[in-house]
């Protein structure tokens, strides 16, 4: 892989870090249409939006690792791109703990939707 990157010329200019969007953004719609999905494993587990909100998180830094390791030009970047994606799941108590949520937070036509899949999580 590292050659055909060299024979493309990926590795300067603004095709950098071209293998790594590819394989993230492809891994996420693989998952989307198989319905793999971490947040739906967690909510399974537990109740509550948060499982869903590391769910997604975890499933993205998931994601970003595999690309990174995949694209030669952003190897070096692979744990820093890692460990700045878990950094932030330490905002998430404070965030539910002080942060006064909106009814209007998500999308309109969100909630239905939302509701409905947790309510199949529960049954």
């Amino acid at each position: 892989m590292d050659s055909l990157v060299e024979l493309l010329v990926l590795e300067q200019g603004m095709l950098r870090g071209f293998v790594f969007g590819l394989v993230h953004v492809t891994i996420l719609i693989i998952g989307y249409y198989t319905g793999w999905s971490i947040n739906r494993l967690l909510k399974k587990t537990s109740n509550g939006h948060i499982a869903g909100i590391i769910g997604a998180v975890i499933a993205h830094i998931l994601a970003d690792l595999i690309a990174s390791l995949l694209d030669p030009t952003m190897r070096s970047a692979a744990l820093g791109i890692v460990l700045g994606g878990l950094l932030p799941l330490l905002l998430i108590p404070f965030l539910e703990k002080y942060v006064t949520k909106s009814e209007k937070h998500i999308m309109v036509g969100d909630h239905e939707d939302i509701e409905k899949d947790l309510r199949s999580h529960t049954d």
